[in-house]
């Protein structure tokens, strides 16, 4: 055995005891959808957690015991009360945590590459207080070889150049898998995969999880579990579009491919359902694809079949606006001078979430098209600046006089908090793209569009 090898075993091993006696500080950076609930497990596994955000309102919500992400519920933050939770923007004290945990978005740039920016500068902020003994593990999501090369690059050009990795310090990836809104898991029940930059950090990364993790699964290193990511993401956005095609194609056959899929799904194997829509949104499928794309090129290699996918789905939210125009039109009204209404503004059903929601691009087009242009719903009431600008709008109430005074309204998300009777008895126009108006088609036969 090398001195090395024996030095990085003796600081593991000091830093496992520490794990396992619940003397190990966790710190999580990015206190947003996957930080604060990964906090949350975390400290209710019994470790301390120091938790890091550059906005300070996110602080002062949790100083106060005030959750600002509202899916998540009060219990949570109320669960964090107490001496072993902190917040602080002070970044100067990562140098207390023993197990550091980067959380911070992946978004894409201008031209659809990635932007690694704030992986980079958390990795630079590491590096600039690393101690000997800490572990760092990454959850962005992300391509294969970012954790070696740029996140664990940016740690090394500016941490101590005495420090080794893999003897002193340990560089681990494990993907985030949080769904916002979903009740049947949580996060300290969803299976969490772990790859290390060596096995020794695939060790460490694998105690820590399990303190607050109930099933942790180590993986043969840092790419494989990036790729792991990746692969799952993009699973569903290539059979997401390839439903949204059929349904383009059915629609023009007068075939609801809303029954399609419900007839399909009885088949027991061989099959599993997806639901068209109006677009991608979320963190996660709109994105994931451009970063395994963007690598490939990188290795000479084609994704046509991603590449595809991703067109397919990129031209929902024109499809939805189209259906609407001709709609209107059947009706001898313009799109120009029309008045619209967007049900839901969030990416999905029964969160507040709007990242990448595919109602602000059907917003932006309706606008083009000189439409007058309102949005309701009750997880946002009013909107917030997000990657594709901001709107500057508040939700619409929906009363019965309100519902009438739209030449059309367009269902982008399928909130339950939606009176979709009170909406099919008042509305003349009900263009829908997530079948929310099933129960009522009878009723409202004439004045339905599905999208």
């Amino acid at each position: 055995m090398t001195s090395g090898t024996q030095t990085s075993n003796e600081t593991a091993a000091r830093l496992i005891e520490r794990i396992e006696n619940n003397s190990a500080t966790c710190g999580v950076i990015g206190l947003g959808y996957v930080g604060l609930p990964l906090a949350h497990a975390l400290h209710t596994g019994g470790l301390p957690v120091l938790g890091f955000d550059v906005d300070q309102s996110k602080i002062d919500d949790l100083a106060a015991g005030r959750n600002y992400l509202k899916h998540l519920g009060d219990q949570l933050v109320t669960d964090l009360q107490g001496d072993r939770f902190e917040a602080t923007t002070d970044f100067a004290r990562l140098a207390e945590a023993d197990c550091i945990f980067v959380c911070l978005p992946t978004p894409l740039g201008q031209h659809q590459e990635p932007d690694l920016s704030y992986v980079v500068r958390a990795g630079e902020q590491i590096g600039k207080t690393l101690r000997a003994g800490q572990l760092i593990v990454l959850e962005s999501t992300t391509y294969p070889g970012t954790t070696r090369d740029e996140f664990h690059g940016a740690i090394r050009a500016n941490c101590d150049e005495s420090l080794v990795c893999g003897r002193d310090y340990f560089v681990a990836y494990s993907p985030e898998r949080e769904d916002p809104g979903r009740k049947s898991h949580t996060t300290a029940s969803i299976p969490k995969l772990v790859g290390g930059l060596d096995d020794i950090a695939t060790d460490l990364a694998v105690k820590a999880y399990s303190k607050g993790i109930a099933s942790v699964q180590p993986v043969k290193n840092a790419e494989i579990a990036e790729a792991a990511k990746l692969l799952e993401n993009i699973f569903r956005a290539v059979n997401i579009a390839l439903v949204n095609e059929m349904k383009v194609v059915l629609t023009e056959m007068g075939i609801d491919v809303w029954e399609v899929v419900k007839a399909a799904s009885t088949k027991p194997f061989g099959f599993m359902p997806f639901y068209p829509g109006p677009g991608l949104g979320g963190h996660c499928i709109p994105i994931d694809p451009f970063y395994l794309t963007w690598k490939a090129k990188e290795v000479g290699r084609p994704t046509r079949f991603i590449e595809l996918a991703g067109e397919v789905n990129t031209v929902m939210p024109q499809y939805v606006v189209d259906r609407t125009m001709h709609a209107l039109n059947e009706q001898k009204k313009p799109a120009n001078g029309a008045r619209v209404l967007i049900l839901g503004l969030a990416y999905k059903p029964d969160v507040d979430d709007t990242r990448e929601s595919p109602a602000f691009e059907i917003i932006e087009l309706f606008r083009e098209l000189g439409s007058a242009v309102d949005y309701s719903d009750p997880h946002v009431p009013e909107s917030k600046p997000v990657r594709r600008g901001d709107l500057g709008m508040k939700s619409v109430e929906l009363t019965p006089d309100a519902i009438a005074s739209y030449d059309a309204i367009v269902v982008v998300t399928d909130h339950k908090a939606f009176d979709y009777a009170q909406i099919a008895q008042h509305a003349s126009l009900i263009v829908d793209s997530r079948n929310a108006f099933a129960d009522h088609a009878d009723a409202i036969k004439g004045r339905l569009v599905k999208a």
